[in-house]
């Protein structure tokens, strides 16, 4: 059962994108990131990825290994992000990985292929949940490049255009 990876920096339109595969009935995982940071801000929490990233990804794996176990009986599932985004943030925030979050990227894996949207400056808006700058959404994505290759990954970039267009052009490709 397929689990794709739908990935890039942030305000790329991977969340706009997932809506519409899922309009079209796929089966689609939401960010388990976006989620956990507004739960964690609600708490009160200092779990929060620009205060305690280490923390954050931790929670995040968990989340994420249970979205990956969820996805088991569906034909396919899309994801927004998966478990090597967690190691490219980690990365870019010149932190360790874990050897709990290493372990993770090899018993859970991924369709070969990996949809990867690149920053794109007109459709970019900071939020509560994306306190990122665009030149920091350059970095991100470029760095999930980098892991998603280096674990074996297919990286296959989407154009920037209507959204419709970017899910006939993943439907072509699964």
């Amino acid at each position: 059962m397929p689990r794709y990876v739908i990935t890039g920096g942030p305000g790329a339109g991977k969340t706009s994108l997932l809506a519409a595969l899922g309009a079209l009935r796929y089966a689609c995982s939401e960010e388990a990131s976006r989620q956990l940071i507004m739960e964690e801000a609600a708490k009160g929490s200092g779990c929060l990825p620009w205060t305690n990233l280490t923390c954050f990804a931790e929670k995040a794996l968990v989340r994420m290994v249970a979205s990956w176990h969820d996805a088991a009986e569906q034909a396919v599932t899309f994801f927004d992000r998966g478990i090597p985004d967690i190691n490219a943030y980690l990365t870019v925030a010149g932190l360790p990985v874990s050897a709990n979050q290493e372990e993770a990227l090899r018993r859970y894996p991924y369709a070969r292929t990996v949809f990867l949207l690149t920053p794109w400056r007109e459709i970019y808006v900071q939020d509560e949940a994306r306190w990122q700058t665009f030149e920091e959404a350059e970095t991100i994505g470029h760095q999930l490049a980098n892991v998603y290759s280096k674990s074996g990954y297919e990286i296959v970039e989407l154009p920037k255009c209507p959204v419709d267009q970017r899910v006939d052009f993943i439907i072509k490709r699964i």
